[in-house]
């Protein structure tokens, strides 16, 4: 196998603000893993949790160095490689583990979706994201989002540094902003204390909030971590979905009997390989599933829509925000995304990256 790694940037066409900053541009890596004259690809990039952060020079780093132990080697038996693959920081085995699977089902001609017997017709509508900010720039947000595209199922980012009356403030906008039938979804970045969190919980229950993501700052100490999950337990009916404290399948487990969902992001569990197992322990453990993304291009998210028919909470609207993207990203009907039926990844390239 040849690997080669290419940079490329991805800007927003408006910024993303949460409760640990704001994000406008980031740089991405293309993993093209070239074999027998096919080309699988990956993407991936730095992000920060709170509590971990990677940087895409590191990423790279690791990446350019494990190259000469994958020449002498082939794309499969893919558990040949997972001694390799498990070396790697969790992005960096992303980008790799995306490009193994987009040349497996390019050698097969199938999707991965199809080759793993998941339904499309399974998949339901995408939330889209409202970041912090006063209320009058979420509503704008909002009101440009739905000249884009429905707007049926709205993540409002909460934990804003200006307390939680600003919290509730932004709230109660985008609720009186909503058309019947639009869902409200609430994601604090883990930018509560655990009183703050105590008291916002069933506050947004009364607002008719469907789910509350992340509500306390992840920690390093996973019973620690985990407590802190149990100490909100029984405050409402609402949904409390893990995301950052919520890395791999030992975290799906860890936090079961204490959260009833996860949210899978691929750069920050590793990929695919460990995405699909994921979903299907925490449907098996009566978990929902969330699937996210960070500042993630068209490639990644087409990637994590093989996964789309095993998710209740669809989160994938990063590359429908990029303004240079050299992705098409999933397939879309209005806000309904669906794996694409081309082999492997599904990826449509717009145009070729330098």
């Amino acid at each position: 196998m040849r690997l080669r790694l290419h940079r490329f940037r991805l800007s927003k066409a408006v910024p993303l603000a949460i409760s640990r900053g704001t994000t406008s541009v980031v740089e991405h890596l293309l993993v093209d893993l070239e074999h027998e004259g096919l080309i699988g690809r990956g993407e991936t990039g730095g992000f920060e949790t709170g509590h971990r952060a990677y940087c895409t020079d590191a990423i790279a780093a690791e990446l350019e160095a494990l190259a000469p132990q994958l020449e002498p080697l082939g794309p499969q038996p893919l558990q040949a490689l997972e001694p390799l693959l498990a070396s790697l920081s969790p992005p960096a085995r992303c980008g790799l583990d995306l490009a193994l699977h987009d040349w497996w089902g390019q050698r097969l001609g199938q999707p991965l979706h199809r080759l793993w017997g998941l339904d499309p017709a399974a998949c339901v509508a995408t939330s889209l994201t409202l970041g912090l900010g006063e209320p009058s720039a979420v509503l704008a947000r909002l009101e440009r989002w739905r000249l884009q595209l429905p707007a049926t199922r709205i993540k409002l980012k909460l934990g804003s540094p200006d307390g939680l009356s600003h919290d509730r403030a932004l709230v109660q906008a985008v609720r009186g902003a909503l058309r019947p039938g639009d869902e409200l979804q609430i994601d604090a970045n883990g930018g509560w204390d655990l009183e703050g969190a105590r008291q916002m919980i069933p506050w947004l229950a009364d607002q008719g909030v469907v789910l509350v993501e992340q509500p306390l700052p992840p920690l390093l100490d996973p019973a620690a971590d985990a407590a802190g999950f149990a100490a909100l337990q029984g405050l409402a009916p609402t949904p409390v979905v893990a995301d950052e404290s919520c890395w791999d399948l030992r975290d799906v487990v860890r936090l079961a009997p204490h959260v009833d969902g996860i949210n899978i992001k691929l750069v920050k569990c590793g990929g695919l390989s460990e995405g699909l197992l994921m979903a299907h322990t925490a449907r098996r453990l009566g978990l929902g599933v969330m699937l996210g993304c960070y500042s993630d291009g068209g490639l990644l998210n087409s990637a994590a829509a093989q996964l789309l028919p095993l998710v209740q909470w669809p989160d994938l609207d990063s590359h429908l925000n990029l303004i240079d993207d050299p992705c098409a990203g999933p397939e879309r009907a209005g806000d309904l995304l669906r794996p694409a039926a081309r082999p492997g990844l599904g990826v449509q390239w717009l145009q070729e990256v330098p």
